[in-house]
């Protein structure tokens, strides 16, 4: 039996990219996957036949994690699909570079509408609807450790995700539920595409030689949403190949 198998997990912002990977993971484990997008339909329903053509299953639902109400009916088009509600993966998230003193009011906004709001409110649909003994998992970012000029919009928003991990692990750890944030470094595919290539450099020559791919980061949750994991909470693990960035 595969580990995952009667157990429905949602995946946040998986059409492509390192959500994605963790899609197909969670499935080949067994789990019931169903994951939004936004704007990504063909890739969504790449995603769909992926899963489906071995012998998985899957829901994409179109929702804008910027808005409360789309998040509310994603979590609801689930339960109607498949039940119950027993894995939340926040990965869904965006990223601007910009210095301090160029951030626009707008550039603040179009950020935490979707890494803060949009995980905050989609914790609270899990808290509400998970079933007891479930696992969360808050996508966050090595920048927060390793921090580099002009993204300071977009670690404020990731440290807010961790703390949002601390705060909801002591809220349903009497639940048996385990809350906890992974720390992606470099990945590619990923937001990692689009950094300047002395960056890109500089990460694989303090790592193992190369960046992280999206399997790297899905082989860590694929543990942590498992029975395995059962003992950790309330934990911030990095994943980074131990790469400076």
């Amino acid at each position: 039996m595969s580990t995952l198998t009667g157990k429905v997990a949602i995946v946040t912002g998986a059409a492509r990219g390192i959500g994605r990977t963790i899609a197909e993971r969670l499935a080949d484990d067994g789990a019931s996957v169903a994951f939004n997008y936004s704007r990504s339909a063909t890739e969504a329903q790449e995603l769909i036949s992926t899963i489906t053509a071995k012998g998985g299953k899957a829901l994409a639902v179109q929702a804008d994690m910027s808005q409360v109400a789309d998040i509310r009916r994603f979590f609801q088009k689930t339960l109607d699909k498949f039940g119950q509600l027993d894995i939340l993966v926040n990965n869904a998230g965006i990223a601007t570079s910009s210095l301090i003193s160029d951030v626009t009011e707008e550039e603040y906004e179009k950020v935490f509408a979707v890494n803060v709001r949009g995980v905050l409110f989609a914790l609270q649909e899990a808290s509400r609807h998970m079933n007891d003994r479930g696992r969360i998992i808050n996508i966050s970012s090595s920048t927060t450790i390793y921090p580099q000029a002009g993204l300071a919009v977009y670690i404020a928003s990731k440290e807010t995700a961790k703390t949002f991990t601390h705060v909801l692990a002591k809220e349903l750890g009497g639940r048996g539920i385990t809350v906890n944030s992974v720390m992606p470094g470099g990945t590619i595919p990923g937001m990692f595409d689009g950094v300047p290539d002395e960056l890109k450099q500089a990460a694989i020559a303090s790592s193992f030689g190369r960046l992280g791919y999206p399997t790297d980061i899905a082989d860590v949750i694929a543990f942590l949403v498992s029975e395995k994991a059962r003992w950790i909470n309330g934990q911030e693990i990095l994943v980074n190949g131990n790469a400076s960035f």
